[in-house]
């Protein structure tokens, strides 16, 4: 990024790596030891999801330009490749003791909670025919710890206001 930037007249007079862009001691620390670059700075590009870059800008003293270097689209966690796969739609209604720690709300792009759709075979989901089926993963998984038993239960619809947006979460006791 420095050296894309600097070729297009840009002068880069600083960068941090924080460990946790979106943990805000982990931002003040950070801008802390970095404050003289800062203060010759007009913009802080991030190079984090949206969270970091909110983050960045919610703990910015000197008032200066936030830019997102990334366009965030899920939250997701990265193979060995360097690869991201969305696999929580973080839904407050979490259901992932019950099929075995596969999210069918992200993983079936129907979202369904008690099964498979009638279209799927052989494994594989009907709306992407390459993309195996959450409930067919969910089923192997049970099958192996031996706890099919659990596919009987009917789970309720899922409670939408647990997502509107935005959330907040004040603790107790302040």
């Amino acid at each position: 990024m420095k050296k894309d930037l600097e070729s297009n007249g840009k002068t880069v007079v600083g960068y941090c790596i924080p460990s946790a862009p979106c943990v805000a001691a982990k931002i003040k620390s950070e801008t802390a030891k970095n404050l003289e670059s800062l203060r010759q700075a007009e913009a802080i590009l991030v190079l984090a999801c949206g969270l970091g870059v909110q983050s960045v800008k919610d703990n910015d003293r000197l008032g200066l330009a936030v830019f997102p270097t990334s366009n965030t689209i899920f939250g997701a966690v990265m193979d060995a490749k360097g690869d991201f796969y969305e696999k929580c739609s973080l839904c407050g209604d979490c259901v992932l003791d019950k099929t075995a720690g596969i999210c069918p709300i992200t993983l079936c792009p129907k979202s369904l909670l008690n099964g498979p759709c009638g279209g799927m075979n052989k494994g594989k989901c009907e709306v992407d025919k390459d993309r195996d089926c959450a409930w067919f993963l969910i089923y192997k998984e049970l099958e192996k710890s031996k706890k099919l038993e659990s596919l009987k239960e009917i789970r309720k619809p899922k409670d939408y206001k647990k997502s509107n947006k935005p959330h907040k979460l004040l603790m107790a006791g302040r």
